[in-house]
């Protein structure tokens, strides 16, 4: 069984999905939402496997919705402009119905399903919403038990170089970024996150207690665990101590 959300804002479009899925009696439907507000909790709610995703929608457009889930589940986008057509293959979904479609080409689009790893496939895109919109990042993407998820990033204590990708640490564990840390030091808020060594960065709310370590410091967090400052960052850590 693998569960299913509809999300269209037009009541036709809903009932479609759900007729022709009457022929997929293993994909059962767990909820229908007609804006991307709702869709928003309900996926979150259900964590569905397949979500039918429509994209112009009131609320939230359906990239915006998947830019705030907790996990990613496959995507079937579906919409009557074809102009977003490109934007939805960029980020490889499962596939991409253009309204009005029918019943022989869902069932193509069901049938990619056991051949397409959208998880995956929608990464670069949602990376890309989260971390190049006009603001700072609240959310960042990570791999956790094999499953893509969201982290909050107030939640993050600190983040450690990972090869070419970074490490976040947060009260909830440990998850890898597919950013580097040097990129996270471009995208996160300066007033939230210091750099203290090439390889370590620490959020100044979690910070516990900071401690002379030679010529320079050593940043204890809440959860109990130590960054060393390098010597060329301890200024920086300097101005911190009034």
């Amino acid at each position: 069984m693998q569960k299913v959300i509809i999300v269209d804002d037009e009541q036709a479009g809903r009932s479609l999905i759900r007729e022709y899925l009457e022929d997929y009696p293993d994909l059962i439907v767990m909820a229908e939402v007609n804006n991307g507000v709702d869709a928003v909790k309900e996926i979150n709610r259900f964590k569905p496997d397949l979500v039918f995703l429509d994209i112009q929608m009131p609320g939230l457009t359906g990239f915006e919705v998947i830019t705030r889930l907790d996990e990613l589940p496959q995507i079937i986008f579906s919409t009557a402009y074809d102009k977003y057509a490109l934007k939805a293959f960029e980020v490889h979904a499962v596939d991409y119905l253009l309204k009005p479609y029918t019943k022989d080409r869902f069932r193509v689009a069901v049938e990619r399903l056991g051949k397409s790893n959208s998880q995956d496939a929608l990464a670069p895109l949602t990376n890309t919403l989260l971390m190049e919109s006009n603001h700072y990042p609240e959310r960042v993407l990570v791999s956790s038990n094999k499953k893509l998820i969201t982290v909050e990033v107030a939640q993050i204590a600190w983040i450690e170089a990972y090869g070419d990708y970074s490490k976040l640490h947060t009260p909830a564990g440990s998850f890898v970024s597919n950013y580097g840390i040097s990129s996270l030091v471009d995208k996160l808020d300066p007033k939230l996150f210091l750099r203290v060594h090439r390889s370590a960065m620490v959020n100044l709310t979690a910070i516990k207690e900071v401690a002379k370590y030679g010529k320079s410091y050593e940043i204890t967090v809440k959860s109990g665990e130590k960054v060393r400052v390098s010597r060329g960052y301890a200024e920086a850590v300097k101005n911190l101590i009034v």
